[in-house]
């Protein structure tokens, strides 16, 4: 998220009770998670094994629960807890940001549908009704979304301590470009803190989850129960067929298709068929189920 104004480091530091290493009079200009940080953003980390990639990201002043030398260029504001500073800046400046009360136009032309503060929708939409389209959602031209599908809930994210778990605060939105259609029962989540983009012309199949801050290309096709965790970046003209389920922070190459039932742990190169859980290239991964079918006999012949 972005604000509507930058700020110092000093100000914000003022604001969070954080002690402040590096440049006060830095200006920042907003504030994302580790995997969507930019120049001018703040980031948090609060355990030890993640410091270095805190550190070394592009985000501009890092929230960190220990005094560490401030690389060069950065700035650090050091707390017992850096997750509630994280999300106590967020609320602030998200409840800064000016909004929009829900055009009573959208209704009329979309009866039965949900339609919360800061919604824009194109021309040419159709939605059915039970849908829900929540805060923060934009919507371009020539869109279909299905019956009782769930545009912008809240990110699935959540810190725990002392036995419990404690979310995030949501301040991302959601983009639906051109030509996207969405079947029924499908819940896209909205961006934690940055936007969960869906690209022009991709097709949706009934019953998929999309989570929060992932960026989906153009001309993708996902069939049903297809469930994609957070922070995935998905190239133009992927191919998930029904069942598939993908881990966060992975990146899938332009053109990949992968079968059914498939469990993506890791980064997908493109323009490649996959298959199996974790899968792997088709060919090998029917290659294994041949060889595993040859046990039992040679089990027997051990015997």
């Amino acid at each position: 998220m972005k604000f509507a104004q930058p700020i110092s480091l000093k100000d914000l530091g003022h604001l969070t009770q954080c002690v402040i290493r590096g440049n006060e009079r830095m200006m920042v200009e907003g504030i994302n998670e580790i995997h969507r940080v930019v120049p001018g953003d703040v980031v948090f980390v609060d355990h030890p094994k993640y410091y270095e990639k805190a550190l070394q990201s592009d985000a501009s002043v890092v929230i960190i629960d220990k005094e560490v030398p401030c690389p060069e260029g950065k700035g650090l504001m050091v707390s017992e807890n850096p997750f509630q500073v994280f999300n106590t800046i967020a609320a602030h400046f998200y409840a800064l940001r000016p909004m929009t009360p829900t055009d009573h136009s959208l209704a009329a032309k979309h009866p039965d549908v949900y339609f919360g503060q800061n919604v824009r929708i194109g021309e040419r939409v159709k939605i059915f009704p039970g849908a829900r389209i929540l805060d923060d959602t934009e919507i371009g031209n020539d869109v279909i979304i299905g019956s009782n599908t769930v545009i912008g809930h809240n990110a699935f994210y959540y810190k725990k301590s002392n036995g419990r778990y404690n979310p995030m605060f949501n301040c991302g939105r959601v983009f639906i470009a051109d030509g996207v259609e969405i079947g029924a029962n499908c819940t896209i989540d909205r961006g934690v803190t940055d936007t969960t983009f869906i690209g022009e012309g991709t097709k949706i199949d009934n019953l998929v989850q999309i989570g929060h801050d992932t960026r989906v290309g153009k001309n993708c096709l996902f069939a049903s129960q297809v469930g994609i965790a957070g922070c995935v970046d998905i190239e133009d003209g992927v191919t998930f067929w029904g069942q598939v389920g993908c881990a966060s922070g992975v990146r899938i190459g332009s053109g990949t298709v992968v079968l059914a039932q498939s469990g993506i742990s890791k980064d997908l190169a493109g323009n490649t068929t996959y298959f199996g859980s974790p899968c792997g290239e088709v060919r090998e991964k029917f290659k294994e189920m041949a060889a595993l079918k040859q046990l039992p006999a040679l089990i027997n012949v051990k015997k």
